[in-house]
């Protein structure tokens, strides 16, 4: 990995990190020396990448990540097209529901809105989605091109609970399942006693971009409902794509999903 690269994996790791974080952990959760992590620390402070608060010397990101970000929704505003959709599914499912975007082979949260039970899912901005794993990974990678779902099956599958899907042939058959009705349904694949349906976000061009997913505590939450929660993820993602894009992107019909899949 390039030097670059192992700077950009620390801010990475810091980003993910829930609190301030000292050279040691950070050096720790990096796996580079502390003679290695301090350098790059410093630099990234330079240029304000990182922030050292002065009572404790601690590490947390700072302000030039956002002002980034800020440039580019002001040029690709994404979340902003899309965060009233966000809203209005919360209202009308009573769930939380949380959007997501694709970026440098990843997808991670980038909004919440959480709904006004007290018996509700949490979810952090920034979380990163494993695709076999979460709702959202799960809908996103079925409106993928067949070489990127051939590249996911192949590799090892993590398991985060006991439900959880680790088997290629098992994740093959929920993608095909997911791209038949559009939307997919995740059943304790991330936490246990959650439940969730997601849909993509599609560009003109079939290109997905993100997910917007609903997550429901399982307790309340029944086959029936989850599946309502699907369909109106299902309406809500395309919304965002005409809103954003312009123009409603073609759906792959559930024969073309089952050729591209075998």
């Amino acid at each position: 990995m390039s030097t670059i690269g192992k700077a950009l994996t620390l801010l990475d790791i810091l980003s993910c990190m829930r609190q301030e974080a000292g050279l040691t952990e950070i050096a720790l959760a990096c796996g580079y020396d502390k003679a290695t992590t301090r350098r790059f620390l410093v630099e990234l402070e330079r240029h304000g990448f990182v922030e050292q608060l002065p009572e404790n010397r601690k590490y947390r990101i700072g302000a030039a990540p956002l002002r980034l970000a800020r440039v580019r929704e002001s040029r690709y505003p994404f979340l902003r097209t899309a965060t009233p959709f966000v809203a209005k599914l919360s209202e009308k499912t009573g769930e939380t529901v949380h959007l997501s975007e694709f970026s440098h082979g990843r997808l991670s949260t980038i909004h919440v809105e959480e709904c006004d039970k007290a018996h509700r899912v949490f979810v952090d901005v920034g979380i990163m989605l494993p695709f076999h794993a979460t709702a959202s990974g799960l809908a996103f990678l079925a409106a993928c091109p067949a070489d990127m779902i051939e590249a996911e099956l192949a590799r090892p599958l993590e398991a985060f609970t006991g439900h959880t899907t680790v088997d290629a042939g098992e994740l093959r058959q929920r993608i095909v399942e997911t791209q038949a009705r559009g939307f997919s349904v995740n059943r304790q694949g991330m936490e246990a006693g959650v439940i969730s349906a997601s849909a993509a976000i599609v560009a003109p061009g079939r290109r997905p971009v993100g997910s917007i997913t609903v997550a429901a505590p399982m307790g309340r939450t029944g086959d029936d409902r989850i599946l309502e929660h699907g369909a109106a993820a299902k309406a809500a993602g395309e919304q965002i794509s005409q809103a954003f894009f312009g123009a409603e992107p073609q759906l792959r019909s559930e024969p073309q999903a089952r050729r591209r899949n075998g």
